[in-house]
């Protein structure tokens, strides 16, 4: 049976009318959304993953604008660029820790001229030279003490500092604990060459012995037997691995002033 549209009753057409809109409206929303929810999911696709919020903070968090730098200790990243942890402005500390005493042994500057006539000694040098001499072959150590003098200007016994009495200090460094034997060794080193280092100069000295202000590798034959007459072949070795003569040394200013007498690095 066929019915056709304008057989229904006005009322019934209306109705009818009215429910075919109000189906039609949702499934033309429906086709409307889908191209857009479609797109926006391509969209997505072509962006970096978003940064996943922390926790429960509902809060994006930013990407960082630039690379965070390590952290201090670890090795840096290979950037191409060379790091360098040295402070270049601080110098190196000298080889030795006595002062005007240590070993001046440079193998890059020219050696100082040995020298064995007192006679070129200044009058001042020479004097001293030769009270120092005459108390070492006395056999008493204590002939010793107004050449020591006190306070400032006590001559150095020590790369240390030294408690007590100088001359009790100089009984103790001797083998026979009387001092004959440090008297004896000051004699000897007196004997020998010596060397005028820093030449007009605050720190100016005439040093005995020469070995004091010359490498060791390069002493000839001659001077290594006037080396022996001071240290045994093993010290000679052992001085040359550290690279200068470390044992008694004699210094006198060009005033007169016994400076120092000591031994050691």
């Amino acid at each position: 049976m066929k019915f056709s549209m304008s057989g229904y009753p006005r009322g019934l057409t209306l109705g009818i009318w009215v429910a075919a809109s109000c189906l039609a409206a949702p499934l033309g929303l429906c086709l409307v959304s889908t191209p857009s929810y479609a797109l926006s999911e391509i969209q997505r696709g072509d962006l970096p993953s978003p940064v996943a919020p922390p926790g429960d903070s509902g809060t994006a968090v930013p990407e960082p604008s630039a690379p965070i730098p390590d952290p201090l200790g670890t090795k840096p990243s290979d950037n191409g660029q060379p790091t360098d942890d040295t402070n270049k402005s601080q110098p190196e500390a000298p080889s030795g820790s006595g002062g005007i005493t240590s070993p001046r042994a440079d193998p890059e500057a020219p050696p100082p001229a040995v020298v064995y006539e007192l006679d070129r000694l200044p009058e001042p040098v020479k004097r001293m030279h030769g009270m120092l001499i005459e108390a070492c072959k006395s056999g008493d150590i204590e002939k010793l003490r107004p050449l020591i003098g006190q306070g400032d200007s006590m001559t150095q016994l020590s790369l240390g500092d030294i408690d007590g009495d100088p001359i009790a200090f100089l009984k103790g460094l001797s083998g026979d604990g009387d001092g004959q034997e440090i008297l004896a060794i000051l004699e000897e080193v007196l004997s020998a060459g010596y060397v005028h280092v820093d030449t007009g100069t605050p720190q100016e000295l005439y040093v005995w012995p020469y070995f004091f202000a010359l490498p060791l590798d390069k002493l000839d034959s001659r001077q290594r037997v006037e080396l022996f007459k001071l240290v045994t072949a093993s010290d000679y070795d052992d001085m040359k691995q550290f690279g200068a003569y470390i044992f008694y040394r004699v210094g006198i200013t060009p005033a007169g002033q016994w400076m120092f007498f000591v031994a050691g690095d």
